[in-house]
């Protein structure tokens, strides 16, 4: 008889050691739930506040005037926009792209359409700033 109570009190003890690590996994795995939680509600906070940042850089309005605080841009001149029949002609097919690049180049007229000035008829600027 002696022999079943020790058998049954080694079963009660290693029943309680059992008990007793599934309660501390389970609160070790509750407090890591809980920093879970903590950190996706951070992430969710944090990416609000991103959205509503992109929001404010993605305004249009904003946008429009720092382009026209920051790049020269100004209005299409009329001049600039010319005819499709003045385009030079496509080289041949078989020519190859050099001699293509040359043709454009040789087609073109002296005066640009584009308002723009040829590159002759720039005065050249030394580094003083003098024009030589």
């Amino acid at each position: 008889m002696r022999w079943l109570h020790l058998i049954v009190v080694a079963t009660l003890v290693t029943a309680a050691v059992d008990v007793y690590k599934i309660k501390f996994e389970s609160t070790l795995q509750a407090e890591r739930v809980a920093k879970l939680r903590a950190e996706i509600s951070r992430e969710r906070d944090a990416i609000g506040a991103l959205r509503a940042q992109w929001a404010k850089l993605d305004n249009p309005t904003r946008i429009q005037v720092l382009a026209q605080r920051h790049l020269p841009l100004k209005p299409i001149d009329p001049a600039q926009i010319d005819a499709l029949d003045r385009l030079p002609e496509r080289p041949p097919a078989s020519a190859p792209m050099q001699d293509a690049a040359a043709a454009v180049a040789d087609s073109q007229e002296t005066e640009l359409p584009t308002g723009s000035t040829p590159v002759e008829s720039v005065p050249a600027v030394s580094g003083s700033g003098e024009t030589r």
